[in-house]
């Protein structure tokens, strides 16, 4: 993976041939066989820069994927450059030869203290030094750099998963700020002076205070690097960092000019001036010809000051500290007439205002008023009238008074001014001043709509009130924040006036409000009803109407206020104690998570606890279920559902945590089914299934009346077109409850199928979800639709993360966890004929033959408990699924590694065998489509360093490594990952935990989790008990490795390998 970079840069030389462009560069990791040494006269070639051949290369596939828009190129000449080679180039194919296009740059970097500059994917240093480094790109000319940045997807991966570097995003976002300057018209004709040279030239026009503050934020958020880049023959040289505003200006202009051109070409030249004629074509010429002189076909000086001239009343406020405003002032009382007023009013600072009487009794060049000095107010006012009165022309008979000071308007104007002229007059930068009532006509508060109270209904304890659930409201009119009766509507609509008053306020009666409000009344007020998913929507915002009237103000009252403002994060839960039955203790946070889960549930509300793997989903959910039992809250069975590979873990955790809860689970050939089941269920407080079985067993599963139903890896339904997606969402349940640490992988609908199920309808049907949210969010990056998504679901997903400071202070550094797994049909006939065989040859055998049969045994089954192909050749060209199915183990691994690399963690996984780390490295690259690396016995010390080196270093460097325990398990340092795998036990604590130090010791910043694999009924788990039970003197009775297993006599064997049935899985 590569990150590509690149930022507008100025042209070289200041001449009418030269545009600027946009320089592409490409940056990729590579080990570094020497170390840098910086000399004082010799810039260096960056050591991670891409040559052009590599550039390609990675430019193409992302070409193809992402659909950006880039030139046709190709490398000319030989073979793509190698490093170094500074004679090849490239050329646009369509657009003429181009022997420009790959130029050499400078740019300075962040460098670390070692020479080396900094990744920028990386964490920066505690101290780093801008350093010059040479580096070679791509230039593209203003058209197709634009059409690139354009093109640029908005919505992709940031941190270490990003490929576009933070630059690059900075520039295509000031692109689309250009198509919203072009489609406003935001630009003006000009003229640039070269030398001797004239040309005609578009220029951006930003003269409202909206663009200017636009520019502004752009300035100061514009990448320090982008001012860095230099031509590659000054590299040595001390040149001063362009300004931000001139370098966005030039951008803005030089696109300006082009994208006008195009459209320009295409419409006749206006009737005027003869003398103007050249300049007029210049204008309109392509952009293949726009370059032409016209200093010899006009009066350049002439035609320069009558572009001064006529721009002045625009020039002047983006350069002047104060601007013309205009108050609207609403009629006296008992009148009708409202009065424009003028005013000059401070840029900086709209609060502080000069009216316009104040400004003609000082007739002075510089006017000093409240500390403030305004420069030629008189003639800043009259030119800010004239260019107002060309946008609204009823100003403009107020000017033939020598003093103006302000014009009159009847309601109708005024309200046309609110509505037509004020954003107009704006927009040209002028200032707009209105009654507070009617200033943010954006909102709702001011206008004609319902203003609604509400509380739940009388309920009995055990009652759950669901999103669908009617709650008690009352409505009634309101219009400026105050109620009206129907009469008091009506005498309103009587006055038949846009703007009308109310207690001294001025607001505004829309037509359509009337209209909407007399149907209510006829029609519709007393079928109205108030949902509690109605109630939550107007809280968050996301609805806004009802009845096609806007909701003005809501109100929430008793118990519904406690749920509405603890749900939109204005309230704190309380928590609650640790149920006296929980055998355990759960940290702050857990505590918290129970609370939540609780406080959910006694609504009837979905919840998704979308904790980080390893902060204990399944402890806060069986403290939860104890919690209910407590409270006498547990009434009827619970459901989980959970990938097959955990059943046995889910079973163990609640036995470990909650002794007091029945449960069983329903799985395997000799499983209940129809009225059997039924019975069985409801004599148990959980239920315990796999997914696999949710469809085969629909009738059985929906025939019983389940209080809850629990999805465990609930990332598991996120495709709501598979078959266990379907079925889950046909159970009837009191509450339902979602456990992961992955609520959105790839794409938004995964979110929509998960909240979908635990409150069912509550983000519309999949296809509106998919136009309203995930459409501009995912390709065009919208910012307003995220937000509104965030707190749509904000109130029903808890997640915490590993690296939250109020979570790791409630972590312990180092996290031990045991995770048990079961055996695959295959995997237990295969392990019990094994040791039925080898028992009968270790009986027949005697010293150390027998000894030498007992370890082979143990090689053996240990190989059975990874996956059956180590034992059984002709399991090898199995296919992927058929591969997956076979262990439990794997599917285990592969579940857990998918979610801690969606999490962004990085983890090493340690195995005995170095076949079986070549299969699994095999599977899990195409089963989790990314890189894994493998270091063992047989890699090679330039390999080995090279891995090592890469997966520490390289910020985007394959996020797994597996290693051999023999390989990898002493010697390395590993700091980068957080997670530690032992796939297969050595059964020596102090070997395992020598190889878990490859990761926890010095240089590590972050809490580890080690997680140590077991397959539950066979000797794995056994001798894994004999060593828990004997922890602190493990390291002293099975310091030798296996041979203390030898000594054993062959009863002793066979009760530590016989295979309890109970552990196989089968489907």
């Amino acid at each position: 993976m590569a990150v590509l970079h690149g930022s507008w840069l100025f042209p070289e030389h200041d001449t009418i041939e030269q545009r600027g462009s946009l320089f592409l560069w490409g940056e990729t990791w590579r080990r570094l066989d020497e170390p840098i040494e910086q000399e004082p006269t010799t810039v260096l070639m960056h050591p991670y820069a891409m040559n052009p051949g590599e550039l390609l290369e990675f430019l193409k596939p992302l070409h193809c994927s992402h659909r950006l828009k880039l030139p046709a190129l190709e490398l000319t000449g030989q073979d793509a450059p190698k490093r170094g080679r500074k004679k090849a180039i490239a050329t646009p194919s369509g657009h003429g030869k181009a022997p420009d296009a790959w130029q050499g740059r400078v740019v300075a970097l962040p460098t670390g203290d070692d020479g080396v500059p900094v990744l920028s994917a990386s964490e920066l240093l505690s101290t780093v030094t801008l350093h010059p480094w040479r580096i070679q790109g791509l230039c593209l000319p203003p058209m197709e750099a634009f059409q690139f940045l354009n093109s640029l997807p908005l919505g992709l991966p940031t941190g270490e998963d990003a490929f576009l570097g933070g630059a690059l995003r900075f520039w295509s976002h000031v692109a689309r700020w250009t198509l919203d300057l072009l489609a406003r018209s935001k630009f003006l004709p000009g003229l640039a002076i070269y030398d001797d040279h004239a040309v005609a030239r578009w220029e951006v026009l930003l003269d409202s205070s909206t663009d200017q503050a636009r520019l502004r934020q752009f300035i100061r958020h514009m990448p320090s690097v982008c001012r860095t880049y230099q031509p590659e023959h000054e590299a040595l040289a001390i040149q001063l960092p362009p300004e931000p505003k001139a370098l966005l200006l030039h951008f803005l202009n030089q696109i300006m000019d082009e994208q006008i051109r195009v459209s320009a070409t295409t419409y006749p030249l206006p009737n005027g001036n003869a003398a103007l004629k050249p300049w007029l074509q210049g204008l309109s010429q392509s952009t293949t010809q726009r370059d032409r002189s016209i200093a010899d076909l006009l009066d350049t000086d002439w035609l320069k000051g009558v572009l001064t001239t006529w721009k002045t009343p625009i020039s002047s406020y983006q350069t002047d500290q104060f601007r013309t405003c205009f108050h609207l002032a609403p009629p006296i009382q008992n009148q009708r007439t409202w009065i424009l007023e003028y005013y000059l009013q401070a840029v900086d600072d709209p609060d502080f205002v000069v009216s316009a009487p104040i400004i003609w009794q000082n007739p002075v060049e510089h006017l000093v008023y409240a500390g403030r000095r305004i420069d030629r107010p008189q003639e800043t006012l009259l030119m800010g009238l004239g260019l107002a009165s060309r946008l609204y022309p009823l100003i403009e008979p107020s000017l033939d008074n020598v003093r103006p000071q302000s014009c009159q308007l009847d309601p109708v104007q005024a309200y046309d001014f609110i509505m037509n002229a004020a954003w107009r007059l704006q927009d040209s930068g002028l200032g707009v001043i209105l009654p507070p009532s009617l200033a943010g006509r954006g909102g709702w508060a001011n206008r004609l709509g319902l203003k609604i109270r509400a509380s739940t209904p009388t309920k009995r304890k055990t009652d759950r009130l669901g999103l669908q659930s009617l709650l008690n409201f009352e409505w009634e009119l309101s219009i400026g924040g105050h109620s009206l009766s129907k009469a008091q509507f009506d005498r309103l609509v009587a006055q038949n006036m846009p703007l009308v008053e109310i207690n001294g306020e001025w607001v505004e009666l829309r037509s359509q409000d009337i209209r909407s409000a007399q149907s209510f009344f006829t029609a519709r007020k007393d079928q109205t009803t108030l949902s509690l998913d109605d109630a939550l929507r107007i809280s968050t915002g996301d609805t806004q109407t009802m009845e096609k009237l806007p909701v003005v103000s809501f109100e929430a009252s008793g118990a519904l206020h406690e749920l509405v403002t603890a749900l939109t994060g204005n309230q704190t839960l309380e928590e609650l104690p640790t149920p006296i039955e929980f055998q355990g203790e759960l940290r702050p946070y857990q505590s918290r998570g129970v609370a939540w889960l609780a406080f959910l549930e006694k609504w009837g509300l979905g919840a998704c606890l979308a904790d980080d793997m390893g902060l204990g989903k399944t402890i806060q959910f069986i403290a939860f279920l104890l919690h209910l039992k407590q409270q006498n809250l547990l009434e009827r069975p619970i459901l989980l559902v959970c990938p097959t590979s955990v059943l046995g873990n889910w079973e163990r955790e609640v036995k470990k945590f909650a002794p007091t809860l029945s449960a069983i689970v329903h799985h395997g050939d000799k499983r209940l089914q129809g009225h059997a089941f039924a019975k069985a269920a409801q004599k148990n407080h959980l239920i315990i299934t796999s997914y696999a079985l949710l469809h085969r067993d629909l009738k059985s599963l929906t025939s019983v009346g389940w209080q809850g139903v629990v999805l465990d890896e609930a990332q598991n339904i996120k495709n709501p077109e598979a078959k266990q997606s379907q079925a889950v969402r046909q159970f009837e349940a009191e509450f339902r409850i979602a456990l992961t640490g992955t609520p959105v992988e790839n794409r938004l609908s995964e979110l929509w199928s998960i909240l979908d199920f635990l409150n069912p309808g509550y983000l519309g049907p999949r296809n509106f979800f998919q136009r309203r949210f995930a459409i501009p969010i995912e390709r065009y990056g919208d910012v307003t639709s995220l937000q509104t998504l965030r707190s749509l679901v904000q109130p029903f997903i808890l997640r915490r993360l590993k690296s939250d400071r109020t979570i790791i202070q409630d972590l312990p550094e180092k996290q031990e966890m045991t995770v048990f797994c079961g055996l695959s049909a295959e995997q237990a006939a295969l392990y019990q004929a094994i040791v039925d065989r080898s028992l009968e040859e270790i009986e027949a055998a005697q010293g150390i033959q027998r000894k030498g049969i007992i370890l082979a045994l143990l090689t053996k089954l240990k190989q059975v408990c990874n996956h059956p192909v180590l034992v059984n050749a002709e399991n090898s060209q199995a296919s992927t699924r058929s591969f997956r199915s076979q262990s439990a183990k794997l599917q285990r691994l592969e579940e857990m590694l998918d979610e801690a690399v969606a999490e962004g963690d990085r983890a090493i996984v340690f195995t005995q065998f170095a076949e079986w780390g070549k299969l699994l490295k095999s599977h899990l690259e195409e089963q989790l489509e990314r890189e894994v690396l493998y270091l063992y016995g047989g890699t090679s010390k330039k390999q080995r360093e090279a891995m090592i080196d890469r997966f520490q270093h390289d910020p985007q460097a394959p996020r797994i490594f597996l290693l051999s325990l023999k390989a990898g398990g002493v010697g390395l340092n590993l700091t980068r990952a957080n997670h530690v795998f032992h796939f297969d036990r050595w059964w020596n604590p102090a070997v395992e935990n020598q190889a878990s130090d490859r990761v926890f010791r010095i240089g590590q910043t972050r809490n580890v989790q080690i997680h140590k694999f077991v397959c539950t009924g066979t000797l794995e788990e056994r001798i894994h008990e004999m060593i828990e039970s004997k922890k602190a003197l493990a390291e002293q009775v099975v310091g030798t490795g296996e041979n203390w297993l030898t000594e054993l006599n062959t009863d002793q064997l066979r009760n530590l390998l016989i295979l309890d049935r109970s552990a196989v899985i089968e489907e």
